[in-house]
């Protein structure tokens, strides 16, 4: 029961890291840009649920529309004013914009809220589902609910319309895409844009998965990197596939390790997985593969 309940919780734990990572994969694989303001978005997303909960007793699942809609919004002028100023510069130029960015964020988030961790939480917030000697939160198995959510719509977009096939497109091969008539210039804004509004719309799942403040976004822009480099580049299915690993290999670990290495075992499977298969589980590599 209690290798059920760690494989559950690995799970469930493995979604969010899978909403988290996938807008990151989606930015760097099309654009080439590592954002490392992700996680701050994210926490700027779950500020969002927090104002919106405590001010006007919003659920924060409620919250996610808007959250992502103005994080849309600033990851789209951020790109379009910008990083295109920079853009086709060395990636160490993109890298220094974006750190920039980060503390910027970092810092008017403290301004406006100061450093106190806060949490949402909501009042069904105590209530569970019990089998067995296994207790899952009602929190828990609706955060699991929408981070898939938000994960397939996400893929639908990608799949199903023109400007998600335009998206694509690029991450595979900007110039060919251009030759078909692909606008560039619209792709990276709406595509950094979509980036940001899947971190604001992570951001009230965590706010009631955990107990945030501004300053632990790198911490989730780490985890970030860990799932798209699991999962592969500018994939979703990826980052699903690297989600899921990598809250399984956290949950697992503590029954040999114990709790305190969590991190230490992420960062350790992201080395393998690097040695092993550079690429990711699901990156463009595999789907060269699979095409041949």
């Amino acid at each position: 029961m209690l290798l059920l309940e760690i494989v559950i919780n690995g799970v469930l734990l493995g979604a969010l890291y899978t909403c988290i990572g996938v807008g990151f994969s989606i930015i760097w694989g099309v654009m080439n840009l590592i954002n490392l303001a992700h996680g701050t978005m994210i926490m700027a997303g779950a500020y969002i649920a927090f104002v919106l909960f405590t001010a006007f007793g919003l659920d924060p699942f409620l919250s996610i529309p808007v959250s992502a809609a103005v994080l849309f919004v600033l990851g789209y002028g951020l790109q379009k004013y910008v990083v295109n100023l920079v853009v086709k510069g060395s990636i160490f130029m993109t890298l220094i914009l974006t750190f920039g960015f980060d503390l910027l964020l970092v810092n008017l988030l403290l301004a406006l809220f100061t450093a106190d961790t806060r949490s949402v939480t909501p009042a069904y917030g105590g209530l569970a589902i019990a089998w067995g000697g296994i207790r899952i939160s009602y929190i828990r198995l609706g955060v699991f609910g929408m981070a898939l959510l938000l994960t397939a719509l996400l893929h639908l977009f990608l799949e199903r319309t023109r400007l998600g096939n335009a998206i694509k497109a690029t991450s595979f091969d900007r110039e060919a895409a251009e030759l078909v008539g692909v606008d560039i210039k619209r792709i990276f804004p709406l595509t950094l844009g979509v980036g940001a509004a899947m971190a604001g719309a992570t951001g009230p799942l965590l706010a009631m998965s955990y107990s945030f403040s501004p300053v632990l976004g790198g911490a989730f822009t780490m985890k970030a990197f860990v799932v798209v480099v699991l999962g592969g580049l500018g994939s979703v299915p990826g980052a699903v596939v690297g989600g899921l690993a990598l809250g399984l290999a956290e949950h697992l670990s503590t029954l040999v390790l114990g709790s305190g290495y969590q991190d230490a075992i992420s960062f350790a499977l992201l080395i393998v997985v690097l040695v092993l298969r550079p690429a990711g589980f699901l990156g463009k590599q595999f789907y060269a593969e699979v095409r041949a």
